[in-house]
Order: C-alpha cells, then structure tokens, then sequence
C-alpha cells in the first residue's frame, strides 16, 4: 500500500515539473521573442505611431499593418529596405485627381498635400488672372476635379473709354459681371450678350439715355409788301415794324455715350405770337417817261458799258433792289447801277434809252457800267451790249 502511494507521488511531481518546464520554456520564448523586436516609428497618412516588429523589409511592415501599398504611393525608405531598430517610416497614400484645363480633362495620381502643390506638380503655371476652383490652398481629396482656367487679353470700351482687361470668361454675358459692368435700361453691347468670347474680342459697351431737352426758339416773322400810289417809285416806308414770336419745343433726345444722336419733337407751344412787317412800296412815277430823244441839258455826264436784262432772266426775282415790282410795271425805266458810282434813286438820262431811275443793283454791275430794263427779251436782245453816254439829273 505504501509504495502504491509513493509511486503515484513520483508521477504527480513529474507532472508538475513538466508542465513547469513548458510554461517557463513558453514564457522564456515569448520574451525572447518581443525582446528582440525593432522599434519603427510609422507616419501613415500623416498620423504618427511606433509600433514592434519583426518584419524584414518595410514592405513585409506595411502589409503586418494591413497597409496595400498603390504603384502610386509614397513611401520613404523605400518599400525594400531592411527595417532596423528606431527606423522611420513615411507612407502617403496616392490619390486620384481630375485635372480639367482648356476644355481637356486628365487623370493623374497623386501624393501632394494642397491644389497648388499638385498643379506645380502638374508644371501648371497660373498668372495672377488665372481662376482655379478649388482653390490653390484646398487639401487634395480623392477623386477631386480641379479647374483651371487661363486668362486671355480682351478689350473693353465702356462708355467710350477703352482699356485692356483679362479674363477667363466664356460668354460677353460672363465677362461683364466678371468686370462688375452693370447695364441700364436703354444702354447696348456689341457683341451681343449672348455671344461667346475669345482672346483679342472687343467688347464695347454703348451708354445710352434718353432725356427730355426743351428748348425756346424764335418765331421769324414776314415782310409783306403794299403798294403805295402816295410814294415815289423806288421809296419803301416801314408801315408796321415786324416783331418775332417765341415757340416753346420739347423734344425727346437719344444719347450715346453723351454724344445726341437723335432728336424727336413731342410738343410745342407758342409763348408768343410773331408780328409781320408792312411795307409801303411806292408807285408813283416821279419822272414822266420821255421817248430816246434829246438828251436834256445840264448834269454831269459819263460814258458807260450798258447790258440789258428784263424781269424774266434766270434767278431774277421780278424785284428791284429798292422794291419796284418790275413785272407789274413793264413799261416802267430803270436802270442796275453799282451804288458806289451811281447812288440808288438818282434821275438819269441814258442815250437811246431816255429818262430812268438807279433803282436796280447787279452782281456783275460793277464800276462804270449800268444793265437798262426792258419788258420783252427781244428789246434786250436788241440793245445787246454798247458803250452810252448817260447824265445824271440830280
């Protein structure tokens, strides 16, 4: 009975000095197992932390970490390097980015942190007229479509004032708010809104208004003519003096660019009515018409160059310079003088002609020559052009 027990005592303590050995061995061998891990200290994605491993390169470190490294990614050592105590990692995942740059789009990957950063990547320039949306400051997310969109030289004319601007519009529409242009009611552009523009276009904007411009303005008045049997030929007597009227207008005015272009009459009205002017024009015959006979003595005589004309010539008027109507006295005798030689209203005698007044001027009577009057046109033929020897009477 006794060494029954004793046999199974011996069993019991080898027991427990086996599984004691086991666990101390286990124990032994985790300790040397995490003693001899290196230290990394990891950057993923920008979040820092150390971690323990036993990994070879750091490939075999990104994949421990369930890291799946992208042909794209960043990664600094790289990925083949032996992984050694206190190593530093740096891993940045590439992103997808859509780049749209006139009117192009292209996919690149990247691992930049901002928009700026990947379009000088990208060896994008930008001007300080270029638009980018997002802009250059805005982190690079995935899948993110960037715009870029080049400036181009235009001009524009507002109001008449030219200058050369920039812009990155596509429509004359765009461009216009881009500048802070606000049209008015009437006011036009040139191109039309709608139109598209490109570099070099001239974009004019014509200021239009429309004002009310009222204005006073004369109202000439007539010069009627009587005759008078009480007055000498050759006399005129201001009768009524004329006096003129005064019209109140309105019109409606177009400007452009403040200059009028056009002008529309709305209303008028008259402030003050016109006064014509009567004239006396006399009639009485102050010298008995005589036939061509002999030439009266006394006066002081002077040979002339005389042409002849009637009241019915081209351009003339039936008038004489001093108001005798010649048409309603054909068989009246007068003479064109040039006023200088022969004042107007002298008593004449002319050779072959008889007794006439200087009541007439000409345009081509001028020093020593006179123009008699005769009602037909054949009687002016017939006197033609003579040298006469004329006397003044008085």
């Amino acid at each position: 009975m006794k060494n029954l027990f004793s046999k199974s005592l011996s069993k019991k303590k080898l027991a427990i000095i086996a599984t004691s050995f086991v666990v101390f061995a286990a124990a032994f061998g985790f300790l040397i197992y995490e003693t001899t891990k290196k230290t990394v200290a990891l950057t993923i994605d920008g979040q820092e932390k150390t971690v323990k491993t036993h990994a070879a390169t750091i490939e075999e470190l990104l994949e421990e970490i369930n890291v799946t490294l992208n042909s794209k990614d960043y990664v600094f050592p790289e990925k083949n390097t032996k992984v050694k105590n206190d190593l530093k990692v740096v891993w940045k995942p590439a992103k997808q980015v859509h780049i749209v740059k006139d009117n192009e789009k292209k996919t690149v990957w990247t691992t930049v942190d901002t928009v700026g950063e990947l379009l000088k990547e990208q060896n994008i320039t930008l001007s300080e007229y270029d638009e980018v949306h997002p802009k250059v400051d805005d982190v690079i997310k995935k899948d993110l479509e960037i715009e870029v969109n080049k400036a181009f030289a235009l001009t524009l004319v507002d109001g008449g004032k030219e200058e050369k601007v920039w812009s990155t519009s596509t429509t004359v529409a765009d461009f216009l708010s881009q500048q802070g242009i606000t049209l008015n009611e009437f006011d036009r552009v040139e191109p039309n809104v709608k139109e598209p523009v490109k570099a070099n276009t001239v974009v004019n904007v014509i200021r239009v208004e429309k004002v009310t411009d009222v204005v006073e303005e004369p109202i000439n008045y007539a010069v009627v003519s009587k005759k008078d049997s009480s007055l000498n030929q050759g006399t005129e007597k201001v009768m009524t003096k004329g006096q003129e009227g005064l019209v109140s207008k309105e019109y409606e005015v177009i400007l452009e660019n403040g200059k009028e272009v056009s002008r529309k009459l709305l209303s008028e009205k008259t402030l003050k009515e016109k006064q014509d002017q009567v004239v006396a024009v006399g009639t009485k015959v102050v010298a008995q018409q005589v036939s061509r006979g002999t030439a009266p003595s006394g006066g002081k005589e002077m040979y002339v160059t005389s042409t002849a004309y009637t009241a019915n010539c081209s351009g003339c008027s039936g008038n004489t310079a001093t108001g005798i109507n010649l048409r309603a006295n054909p068989d009246i005798k007068v003479i064109a003088v040039d006023p200088s030689v022969i004042p107007l209203g002298t008593k004449v005698y002319v050779e072959g002609y008889g007794y006439a007044v200087a009541a007439d001027t000409g345009s081509s009577v001028k020093g020593n020559k006179i123009d008699v009057f005769f009602a037909s046109k054949a009687d002016a033929y017939r006197w033609g052009r003579r040298t006469v020897k004329i006397k003044i009477l008085n």
